[in-house]
């Protein structure tokens, strides 16, 4: 999450809160960003990704228009192993399916891009904001520069020769740092005036940052499963092959090689991450039993999403991941990261 200057009291003075106009610029951000997730996801879950080649910062945002214009996309993708090994035979019309959906996820991302740039630099004209804010938006979009150069990085990686999809890892991190822009933009939200923030004990600060932090490492985990199509296995719960611990989590030498590559590991540790979180959501509702109304309410919503999130998580492997349980499962995962981060960003020290 990235952190925010904020005065004694625990937020910005009046005199220091940002004018409407540039919440609700960091709220537009927030919505594209949870719609870019989504439509990230759907494109991962339709195999789409690899369906564009090149990358074209420019001109890669004007898609074919005519008949021959189709064909050369097409004939670039029969040049890529995905379609070799994968997808040999697959018609022009089927062709146009995958392309629309990477097309979209590209375009969102360019859209996402120019309304940061835009937004930002009347900020910096216009001086709406405290100097020392300017600082902190700037790396934020630094962090959102990266993560779309991260995408191409992945997506080259699934045009490796052997290849029929990006590889699991840099999918992991694309997705990371897609949330971590997330959280940087409801952080500045809540900071810069978009909420009242409210005294709580140190203890209940520390579980509701704790958080936060477990939701990243089990989005992490989430991509890794994606990446690996892990969830396509093991499709019983609790128990995997017949046991809760089951056999084989450290079949990869060296061990630290089965937390990336070894799907069995990497479902397992998803399905324990779960667990931990819900756990640490339920203390956490306990120890905000003291605080305010509305602190109380934000631990008991946070709980509520966990658990379902959980719920939502074993109904999409139970049913061998079908894109519509997928998808709600991806995108209640983005509710749920917006729910912890805006609790964290609201809470101050007494």
């Amino acid at each position: 999450m990235v952190a925010l200057p904020f005065s004694s009291q625990g937020g910005f003075s009046a005199a220091e809160r940002s004018p409407r106009a540039v919440r609700l610029w960091l709220g537009f951000l927030v919505l594209l960003v949870f719609a870019m997730v989504l439509v990230g996801g759907a494109t991962r879950l339709t195999e789409s990704g690899l369906s564009i080649t090149e990358w074209n910062l420019i001109m890669g945002a004007i898609p074919p228009v005519s008949d021959a214009a189709w064909q050369d996309a097409f004939n670039l993708y029969r040049q890529s192993p995905q379609y070799e090994l994968l997808n040999r035979g697959m018609s022009l019309a089927e062709f146009k399916t995958i392309f629309w959906w990477e097309w979209a996820h590209r375009e969102l991302g360019r859209f996402i891009g120019l309304v940061y740039i835009i937004g930002f630099l009347w900020i910096a004209l216009q001086r709406v904001v405290p100097p020392r804010i300017l600082p902190v938006l700037a790396g934020t979009g630094l962090l959102l520069g990266t993560q779309g150069f991260v995408g191409w990085i992945m997506v080259a990686s699934g045009l490796e020769p052997g290849m029929t999809a990006v590889a699991p890892v840099r999918l992991t991190l694309h997705l990371t740092l897609a949330c971590l822009f997330f959280a940087a933009l409801v952080t500045a939200f809540v900071r810069l005036g978009g909420a009242v923030r409210e005294p709580v004990r140190s203890g209940t600060r520390w579980w509701a940052r704790s958080l936060v932090v477990l939701a990243f490492v089990q989005i992490a985990l989430g991509g890794l499963v994606a990446g690996h199509d892990a969830g396509l296995t093991y499709n019983t719960w609790p128990l995997m092959g017949g046991r809760f611990v089951p056999a084989g989590l450290l079949a990869l030498d060296p061990a630290w090689l089965n937390l990336v590559d070894n799907i069995l590991t990497i479902q397992f540790v998803h399905r324990i991450g779960a667990y931990v979180l819900t756990a640490a959501a339920l203390i956490y509702a306990i120890t905000a039993r003291s605080a305010s109304t509305p602190v109380r309410g934000r631990a008991l919503l946070v709980f509520s999403l966990v658990l379902a999130q959980t719920l939502l998580g074993i109904a999409t492997l139970l049913h061998v991941v079908p894109v519509g349980l997928a998808l709600a499962h991806q995108g209640l995962a983005m509710v749920l990261l917006f729910a912890l981060v805006w609790n964290a960003s609201v809470l101050r020290r007494v």
